[in-house]
């Protein structure tokens, strides 16, 4: 009996303090953590998206003018050269004996003409002997001045301060005249971007038009170019339009046969804009309607909006409708927020 009065009075105690001054604390509201971005304005069409090779802009076939045997070729595939280096050279016996054969043949026209000259001033030949001679030496003095350039020609030297980038023959080979040795690209145009584009997209661009490069070989890294040249007709082997681009600062890394990732942008893409948020941003995609959640920066508060697609470029969404430029929506957890309810911002 003792016991279970003494049990009954300390329930009433515990009763008591439980309903007195004592109180149990809610617990306090879980925020979620979010991350925002600001909407962006961007062109009113989806960049031109495709790859393109790097190359020099003057790409030079060298060759010797003349055909004979390869002396030497005092490069190779990546050399650096300056303009006037002698890059090659053919063996110049023959040449050589041609050079000699025109001076003789010259020194006797000469000969031939001075006694000439003095036969008829004695009436010895008439003056169309005279004039005959005077051709003769003529045309062995062109010969010579032929057979020096053709020696000249058989040496080839660098026209421009340059790269070599291909080698097509080697020391000891037989070579026909105009045949090319080798591949300079020349360092005074730089580089160049060549593209090659279907019709579609050919029809949307015009000099000047701008682009964004990319290269695999040197992640992270962006740069600018402009379209500087386009095709009158398509390619007869590919049906494609081969679009030239020039880059807008010098690529020193550069090397001929990279290819990169290029997006083009229309001018006339570029002259309206649409208002463009991260794809991460947008939920309940149906057709051209989504959902975006507007942060309200003053009191910490995101609000569900539905906005207009327009068209999914890369990882940008261009929107119609629905945000204004510099609103701010959610991205990391905006499908774990509801509407109305306060958030966090995570840091970074």
């Amino acid at each position: 009996m003792f016991r279970l009065s003494t049990l009954f009075a300390f329930a009433l105690v515990l009763s008591a303090c439980s309903n007195g001054n004592s109180t149990v604390s809610a617990p306090s509201e879980r925020l979620v953590p979010v991350a925002v971005v600001a909407v962006q304005a961007g062109p009113a069409a989806p960049a031109i998206r495709t790859s393109a090779m790097l190359s020099h802009k003057d790409e030079i076939r060298l060759a010797f003018k003349i055909g004979g045997v390869i002396a030497r070729i005092s490069v190779d595939d990546g050399s650096v050269v300056k303009k006037g280096d002698i890059l090659a050279e053919l063996e110049l016996a023959e040449v050589g004996s041609q050079v000699e054969q025109s001076r003789q043949m010259l020194l006797k026209a000469e000969r031939d003409l001075e006694r000439g000259e003095r036969l008829h001033q004695e009436q010895v030949i008439a003056l169309e002997q005279l004039q005959d001679l005077r051709t003769q030496r003529d045309l062995a003095a062109q010969s010579l001045k032929a057979t020096r350039f053709n020696r000249e020609y058989a040496v080839i030297t660098a026209p421009s301060d340059g790269l070599v980038l291909r080698k097509l023959a080697q020391a000891r080979e037989t070579v026909a005249s105009d045949t090319p040795v080798l591949v300079l690209g020349s360092a005074d145009t730089g580089f160049v971007l060549n593209a090659s584009l279907a019709d579609r997209d050919l029809v949307q661009l015009a000099l000047g038009d701008v682009a964004e490069v990319r290269f695999d070989a040197f992640p992270g890294q962006k740069l600018g170019a402009k379209v500087t040249r386009l095709p009158a007709a398509a390619d007869a082997r590919t049906g494609m339009f081969d679009v030239e681009l020039s880059l807008d600062d010098a690529f020193v890394r550069g090397k001929s046969g990279l290819v990169g990732r290029i997006a083009l942008i229309p001018a006339a893409a570029a002259a309206s804009s649409l208002s463009y948020v991260p794809i991460s941003a947008v939920l309940e995609g149906d057709r051209s309607s989504a959902t975006v959640f507007v942060f309200e920066r003053a009191d910490q508060t995101v609000h569900r909006r539905k906005v207009e697609v327009a068209f999914i470029d890369g990882d940008q969404v261009a929107l119609s409708g629905g945000v204004d430029i510099g609103t701010e929506v959610v991205t990391d957890g905006a499908a774990y927020v509801e509407d109305g309810k306060k958030v966090r911002l995570a840091k970074r």
